[in-house]
């Protein structure tokens, strides 16, 4: 089966990935809190902590715990799956691209695919808490998946930083 080009089938994909994963004991339908694996710093190229619910037998979408330290953010970045975030506990805001928006306990944001953006902590003394779902697997699998990170600069500095590069 082709995962891209002229003989791609979407039908065939989709048909593809009732077999690709099935519950399992390696792969259950419950992950617990104390069993998300923690992705290690280097690999997340910002202050906060991802853990992810990788055991789940998604084919199509990953499962995070985003925690953003006080008074911190996340990368300036933008990634070419749609992502979620549903603020389990905390208060800050996001930018994305020219539009900065507010956000508290109970709120979801959402990230349109290949924009610039920025999640930040507005507490000195409580964390930020999301789960984050995202598209990501789907758009790996049929090999169109990218990321960039900027680091802890402004939209304007990631523009200019990747000027260049528009998809």
């Amino acid at each position: 089966m082709a995962l891209s080009g002229p003989d791609f089938s979407m039908a065939e994909f989709l048909g593809a990935i009732s077999d690709t994963v099935r519950p399992s004991t390696a792969r259950p339908v419950v992950v617990r809190a104390a069993d998300l694996e923690t992705l290690p710093a280097d690999q997340v190229h910002n202050p906060t902590t991802l853990s992810i619910a990788g055991r789940l037998p998604t084919a199509t979408f990953e499962i995070f715990r985003q925690t953003i330290p006080p008074g911190q953010s996340s990368d300036m970045q933008r990634h070419h799956h749609e992502t979620v975030h549903y603020v389990i506990s905390g208060d800050g805001h996001s930018e994305v691209e020219d539009e900065t928006e507010s956000w508290a306990t109970g709120d979801f944001v959402y990230t349109p695919p290949w924009t610039w953006h920025r999640h930040y902590n507005d507490s000195t003394e409580h964390p930020v808490e999301f789960l984050t779902i995202e598209n990501s697997r789907l758009l790996g699998a049929l090999g169109v998946g990218r990321r960039q990170s900027a680091g802890l600069v402004t939209v304007e500095e990631a523009r200019a930083r990747f000027k260049e590069e528009t998809a």
